[in-house]
């Protein structure tokens, strides 16, 4: 991409948001006529090319419509969007985990054909650049002296832990590939972390509500759970933790501090170092899943808890199974202090990661390809989030609430309490909609009145009729 491309795309970017903020402060209000693409070319000194780029963004994010022989009108009404979720109760569990037959028969619709799947929180396959990939693979396997049917060394393909390292400049790392861990996705980094600070019977603390694989997890380790409440705007509930800590021996935590599923939240920097100082003084090792990291809204990619770890209590794990190929299975862990443990456990549990598909995924970050990509796919999701909100807003009662994410794939619905999340799950899979309900977010399914949805797809005519299916059975269960 050269120069001059790269200045229009900033520049229509540029402008699109000037405009999305008058909207969004109802300077610009529902109705009102835009400027021609020549008035607005002519006006910012730009092409009408640039201009029209600029218009279509935000067409496509639902701010503006085209309307024939008439111009770009306002279409986005902030007053219509859904209000935003209440701060949590501090009530709060600690047992065993459960909820295993509705996680069951949620896991079950994900592969039914047919089945419009809100539930699923993975990329679609048109947001995959799969031929990009296949041809990663190929040059990946012709370059190995073994055409990759060698086992790789036990701590992961060198390139792909170097590009993991050179990547983490970006949430102001300071490692190398010596202190990264490949493995076989986001999930077994966790496990293989969990395994190396607790043993069964210990008490591991939560984000409540957070995504279901972590109980699995948990239970499969004979771990109890620690549910923390957190806050939709701040993350979790750090003086809650703060007063839990003191009461229960606590031998880890495990948060998604950035664009936590579901509630899509980011812990802000200052709480980020609060929680890592306050678990220093505890020694409490901190399992931070970061697989949602890349998958920013924003400008800049945010910050970890392990860019504040002075101690290497922080083990960051993540992966590319929601940015770029979740069949790959490929993933990684920071480990700090416990590297050495985290290594023996791999080498007991797996040998090594999978040869093929961590020397193409190291090759496409290596190329430039991966930085390409998430440009692409933080703008698509964006939008989506938008345009599923709006449409939320037009098909749901207007007693329902919805997040605000800045990142991820997720929106995280509250609806009147007489409405049963697993209930409405069962109707909506009769009209063949898949969702995500409340229930299996946490361990005693007490958020019964939530969904979740996944805006994964980009919006379009049958997810337009889907929301408003959902909206439609809401509103008879309300």
């Amino acid at each position: 991409m050269d120069g001059t491309i790269l200045k229009e795309e900033f520049l229509y970017s540029q402008i699109a948001e000037r405009f999305e903020t008058q909207i969004e402060n109802n300077i610009l209000k529902t109705g009102d006529k835009l400027l021609s693409l020549r008035a607005l070319s002519k006006e910012q000194g730009i092409s009408i090319s640039t201009a029209f780029k600029a218009y279509i963004e935000l067409e496509n994010k639902g701010f503006i419509e085209a309307r024939a022989k008439s111009g770009y009108f306002v279409r986005y009404n902030p007053s219509k969007i859904p209000k935003p979720l209440d701060k949590p109760e501090t009530e709060t569990s600690f047992e065993n985990v459960g909820v295993d037959e509705i996680l069951r028969m949620v896991h079950k619709t994900m592969s039914q054909e047919g089945v419009v799947k809100l539930s699923q929180a993975v990329p679609s396959a048109e947001l995959i650049p799969v031929a990009k990939l296949s041809k990663a693979m190929m040059e990946a396997i012709r370059k190995s002296p073994t055409n990759c049917t060698g086992y790789e060394e036990i701590q992961g393909n060198l390139t792909l832990r170097k590009q993991v390292a050179k990547h983490a400049f970006g949430w102001n790392g300071n490692i190398t590939e010596n202190d990264v861990v490949t493995t076989q996705g986001c999930m077994e980094a966790l496990v293989f972390c969990l395994k190396a600070v607790t043993e069964a019977g210990d008490t591991v603390a939560i984000d409540s509500p957070t995504y279901f694989g972590i109980f699995n997890a948990m239970k499969s380790l004979g771990l109890k759970v620690l549910e923390i409440p957190t806050d939709p705007e701040t993350g979790a509930n750090l003086e809650y933790l703060e007063k839990a800590i003191e009461k229960i021996p606590v031998k880890a935590c495990l948060f998604v501090t950035n664009f936590a599923n579901p509630l899509g939240v980011i812990m802000p920097d200052h709480r980020k170092k609060q929680l890592v100082e306050l678990l220093a003084k505890k020694q409490i090792p901190l399992i931070e899943d970061d697989i949602y990291g890349e998958m920013y809204f924003g400008k800049t990619r945010p910050k970890t808890c392990k860019s504040f770890d002075k101690e290497g209590l922080v083990m960051l794990c993540s992966s590319v199974s929601k940015t770029l190929a979740p069949g790959y299975r490929v993933g990684w862990c920071i480990p700090g202090k416990f590297i050495d443990k985290v290594i023996s456990l791999k080498l007991t549990h797996s040998v090594s990661s999978a040869t093929p598909t961590q020397a193409a995924i190291g090759l496409f970050f290596e190329t430039g390809r991966y930085d390409l990509h998430m440009r692409k796919m933080r703008k698509a999701l964006h939008t989506s989030c938008l345009r599923y909100i709006q449409a939320i807003s037009d098909y749901f009662p207007k007693e329902t609430k919805v997040s605000r994410p800045q990142g991820g794939y997720v929106l995280w619905i509250e609806m009147n309490k007489k409405v049963n999340g697993f209930e409405l799950f069962q109707q909506a899979l009769k009209q063949n909609i898949s969702i995500s309900p409340g229930q299996i977010f946490s361990t005693d399914a007490r958020f019964t009145n939530y969904i979740r949805i996944s805006f994964g797809t980009p919006y379009n005519e049958e997810i337009r009729i889907s929301i408003q299916k959902l909206g439609k059975l809401v509103e008879g269960m309300s």
